[in-house]
């Protein structure tokens, strides 16, 4: 098996072929990357809704923001990531583990060797599908391409080296060692670093299409890192429901105020959605029924228990209305199929 560069020469294809081929890894890659935007984002204002997710550029739906800079950034990533992942599990014909450095020293004491994963099979193909959706040569479509190589960077940047001993009973006298992809939560993580660090860039108002402009705004762009985000443009205020943006605002969201082994962005969403946002945290308990105590009778059927637990939530709600409720705490039954 030649090293990465020939695996990935050979894979660089264009038309209904590379469709067919990668189509499906494409896919779930651009959708691991929105459920983890959902994850990272599930207690902020924004939560990552379903229609700041399209990355079609010139449609008018969403501004060229820190969090459009993240959609952007992730989706790139989980492409990338599974095509990777697809690639080491042996779904592509002729693809397989990065062997380009093996045999050389990779430090003291280590030797590249073993099995990587071929991340630079992943980056091109990736490339290749993802940037395609830019056909733009403005600003906009600037942005998209250097958050969608910010991605990309983020999955290579996080890869692990795993290694094995070598040596006369069980000592470690050498080591050989390969990169492995995280967990894609580690790219996610990461990223979501990377998106609170997001430069703003500031371009001249009305730069156009000329070629002036597309050479000012390339060599802008280009003393950038490419492992930043980057935007264009200030975020709208999330607490508050923009029915032009699109944007429902904090009003009726959950947040946690109790539980075990809350993240801190978790400790913090009541503050951040509500009282930030000049709502009122509202207590409402309820009566949650859900299957339990299931058991496997012969032939061939399962029967379960109806278990009933009271829950605690809280909710944002307008301080008028908690007010004319009484600050009590109302009480709902839920039910939850298990």
């Amino acid at each position: 098996m030649p090293g990465a560069r020939g695996s990935v020469n050979n894979f660089l294809m264009t038309g209904p072929k590379a469709y067919l081929i990668y189509s499906s890894s494409v896919a779930a890659g651009a959708q691991s990357g929105i459920e983890e935007c959902k994850f990272q984002f599930a207690w902020d204002r924004w939560n990552c809704p379903e229609r700041a997710l399209q990355l079609s550029s010139h449609g008018g739906l969403r501004s060229a923001n820190r969090e459009t800079a993240f959609v952007h950034a992730i989706s790139s990533a989980g492409v990338m990531y599974t095509l990777t992942r697809n690639c080491s599990l042996g779904d592509f014909d002729n693809c397989g583990c990065d062997d380009s450095r093996n045999g050389q020293l990779g430090g003291q004491g280590w030797l590249w060797g073993g099995c990587s994963d071929n991340v630079g099979f992943g980056e091109a193909i990736s490339k290749q599908f993802v940037d395609a959706l830019e056909t733009g040569q403005d600003a906009r479509a600037a942005m998209n391409l250097h958050n969608n190589e910010a991605g990309r960077k983020a999955v290579k940047g996080t890869m692990k080296r795993t290694c094995k001993c070598h040596g006369v009973s069980g000592s470690c006298t050498t080591q050989t060692c390969w990169l492995q992809l995280p967990e894609f939560r580690e790219v996610g993580t990461y990223l979501k670093e990377r998106y609170h660090k997001a430069l703003k860039v500031d371009l001249l108002q009305g730069a156009g299409n000329s070629a002036a402009s597309r050479g000012a705004i390339a060599e802008t762009f280009s003393s950038i890192s490419k492992k930043e985000l980057v935007h264009l443009e200030d975020s709208p205020d999330y607490c508050l429901e923009n029915k032009t943006l699109g944007l429902l605002g904090t009003e009726g969201r959950e947040c946690l105020k109790r539980g075990k082994a809350l993240s801190k962005w978790e400790k913090r969403s009541c503050r951040r959605l509500c009282g930030d946002c000049g709502l009122a945290v509202e207590e409402r308990r309820a009566e949650m029924v859900s299957s339990c105590n299931c058991k496997f009778h012969w032939c061939c059927a399962v029967r379960c228990e109806q278990c009933r637990k009271r829950v605690t939530k809280y909710f944002c709600v307008r301080k008028e209305k908690r007010e004319r409720s009484g600050g009590g705490g109302a009480s709902h039954k839920l039910k939850r199929k298990l």
